[in-house]
């Protein structure tokens, strides 16, 4: 295969990479404390035509080697924890974080889960589950006879009886996780991520302690996506594209023209 081929193709390849992860980025612009990620790209193997040379032997002066790249690579996708817009919801249970922090859910297979998506529910139990159902950890139960559940921006939750004149009790308290490279984190759906060597190991604290964020209940912290970044990014990517088939369509003229010198 001519080189030229191959290099073109592994442009149009990376950005067809690129789009797929745009396409994601806009497809979760509405999705609970999505976070945005961006491939980034690296050149591959080069060819040397020739090495260095010398040029002058008295000045000892050299000129550098001739080098032809063979095309690009993914390098990397790279996720972006930078805060989302957090918006008010009035549901009681549902809890936004503003800082660093994930909660902690227990997932079907025992193994904690950690996300920023703090749109809870009861189960039937009283539990504090997520959507799909994981119960949130440490674990906290709503008693049955609560009135009003109160959550602090500290991670109090406190209840209330519908008795009159009753005394909020506090029954639990939510914590909170941190990571020193959360981009290292591993997505895996459900607006869920997993610890992973690169992340580090998790650093468990309470809200509004040193280095965490704090609790809003009644809020839910949106995708941190803006939409014109994206456009931006997927019009430079597309115009990459065409312009890696245009060399290719190029070169398979050159081609086309040395084979007919032939006939």
């Amino acid at each position: 295969m001519n080189p030229a081929l191959r290099t073109s193709a592994s442009g149009m390849i990376a950005q067809q990479r690129m789009i797929d992860v745009i396409a994601n980025n806009l497809a979760n612009v509405n999705t609970t404390a999505f976070k945005r990620s961006r491939a980034t790209f690296e050149d591959v193997l080069y060819e040397t035509l020739q090495g260095e040379s010398l040029v002058n032997y008295q000045s000892n002066e050299t000129v550098a080697p001739i080098q032809v790249g063979k095309g690009v690579r993914v390098a990397n996708v790279l996720r972006f924890h930078q805060q989302g817009t957090v918006g008010q919801t009035g549901r009681p249970f549902d809890l936004a974080i503003e800082g660093d922090g994930f909660f902690q859910v227990q997932r079907p297979d025992g193994s904690l889960g950690y996300t920023r998506d703090g749109s809870f529910t009861i189960s039937s139990t009283g539990a504090l589950v997520t959507g799909s159902g994981y119960l949130v950890q440490p674990g906290i139960t709503i008693p049955s006879d609560a009135a009003t559940v109160t959550i602090s921006p500290n991670g109090i939750v406190a209840v209330q009886s519908g008795e009159s004149g009753a005394a909020p009790v506090e029954i639990g308290r939510v914590e909170l996780v941190r990571f020193a490279n959360p981009t290292g984190l591993e997505s895996l759906g459900e607006n869920l991520y997993k610890e992973t060597v690169a992340s580090g190991q998790p650093i468990t604290g309470q809200p509004q302690d040193a280095g965490f964020g704090r609790v809003v209940q009644g809020a839910l912290e949106g995708s941190n996506v803006e939409i014109v970044v994206e456009m931006t990014d997927m019009i430079a990517a597309q115009r990459a594209y065409e312009i890696n088939a245009k060399a290719i369509r190029a070169t398979d003229d050159m081609m086309q023209s040395t084979n007919d010198l032939v006939r």
